[in-house]
């Protein structure tokens, strides 16, 4: 059997005289794929090739069995629940029937039968528990697609970002190598050989600079994905020496405060992302002639076993998110851009905080004269990288004056 058969087949394990034998054979006559076994260990190995459901019969059903099941159980996906039918003695309800009904309770998914079964009866249970496995399948195949469906959009919006950084990089890189060209032709004319050398060092200077550009962005993108201790100050302050020519020819002012703050455990690669994409959507929000505030902090997370960690605030005096898009912010495709934006950006900036056991938070006013919006991020030193709910939490403060970095 292929495992794509084997999802819907019966494990049968009732050793006592042909009991699963006739059970096999009653399945087999109603179209259903039933194996028949000797032990209960068996089963526990066959279910690891497939199963839709497993009858036992109450026999089998020691406490070292129940309790082998249950470890085995424990490891099953949040998707799966897989039955069973057990077999009982008939025969008048007593102590020890009820004490017997409690030591099977770890079996979770169960249904109990009592013999002798009637085959119309048993077929219908077996046809009936297959139903709800078959379902099971449903949600295990929807999770794989939901989950396929998010790593493209993973994939698309790191393309995205890539495509960002390249022309950042290459206006980054043009402004030295043009007055590298400048220099050059200076020197060519130059009747003055103090001259020439002066404008040869400025050349040097240039692209040394260019070099180092170069040997930054590829430092960071060479480094390992596994969690590493990382100085946040370091990431955010190589994300706005890429912005510098942008921020500049938009007059745009920069307001820094970078505090003293322990490292934190984090992948370098998935932070500067997330910082590129904040400081992003600030430059974009501001447009031209306004200022970029960006403050870390290290703080505890009071409503979270006083975790310590570090707080990045990124805000900016743009005109602010409108409400009806701030409920929806860190879902994707959700843009205040327009048709220049993926929607993808902040979705994919929530879901790197979480993956650094973190939160980030969003306040915003749309409404003259006070207007823009404030990111907070809080990242644990130490987080548990574990998946969790999603991290993005969005407050409206519409009835309140908007303080920038208060």
């Amino acid at each position: 059997m292929t495992a794509s058969e084997n999802e819907l087949r019966v494990l049968v394990v009732a050793p006592t005289g042909r009991d699963g034998t006739i059970i096999c054979n009653v399945l087999a006559g109603n179209g259903i794929s039933c194996t028949t076994l000797s032990t209960s260990e068996m089963a526990r190995s066959e279910v690891n090739a497939g199963a839709g459901a497993v009858i036992l019969a109450e026999e089998v059903l020691t406490l070292p069995d129940i309790a082998a099941w249950a470890a085995q159980l424990a490891e099953q996906p949040s998707w799966c629940a897989l039955p069973f039918i057990v077999l009982t003695v008939g025969g008048a309800v007593d102590l020890q029937n009820q004490q017997r009904e409690l030591a099977r309770q770890p079996l979770g998914n169960m249904v109990t039968l009592e013999r002798p079964v009637r085959p119309g009866t048993l077929v219908n249970a077996v046809q009936s528990v297959l139903r709800a496995r078959g379902r099971q399948y449903q949600i295990r195949d929807f999770l794989a697609e939901r989950h396929a469906a998010e790593e493209a959009l993973r994939k698309t919006e790191k393309l995205a970002v890539a495509g960002r950084l390249a022309a950042t990089l290459s206006h980054e890189i043009n402004n030295p190598l043009a007055s590298v060209t400048n220099l050059l032709y200076l020197i060519s004319i130059s009747s003055s050989l103090d001259d020439a050398k002066r404008y040869a060092g400025v050349a040097v200077r240039e692209l040394a600079r260019v070099s180092e550009i170069v040997t930054e962005n590829l430092r960071f993108h060479k480094e390992s994905t596994t969690p590493v201790a990382v100085h946040v100050a370091q990431v955010v302050n190589t994300a706005l020496d890429l912005y510098q020519a942008r921020l500049a020819a938009a007059e745009i002012s920069i307001e820094r405060d970078l505090r003293e703050c322990s490292p934190v455990l984090g992948r370098p690669g998935e932070l500067r992302q997330l910082i590129l994409n904040l400081l992003a959507n600030s430059v974009d929000a501001i447009g031209r002639d306004g200022i970029l505030r960006i403050r870390i902090a290290p703080t505890h997370e009071h409503n979270n076993g006083s975790r310590p960690g570090v707080r990045i605030t990124i805000g900016d005096t743009g005109p602010g998110i409108r409400p009806d898009v701030r409920n929806t912010l860190f879902e994707p495709f959700v843009s205040t851009k327009g048709n220049t934006g993926t929607g993808l950006g902040l979705w994919v900036s929530s879901e790197i905080v979480r993956r650094h056991g973190g939160t980030i938070q969003v306040k915003s006013r749309a409404h003259p004269p006070f207007t823009g919006t404030v990111f907070s991020v809080f990242l644990p030193t130490h987080p548990s990288w574990i998946p969790a709910r999603r991290s993005g939490e969005v407050h409206d403060y519409q009835r309140e004056p908007y303080v920038f970095l208060a």
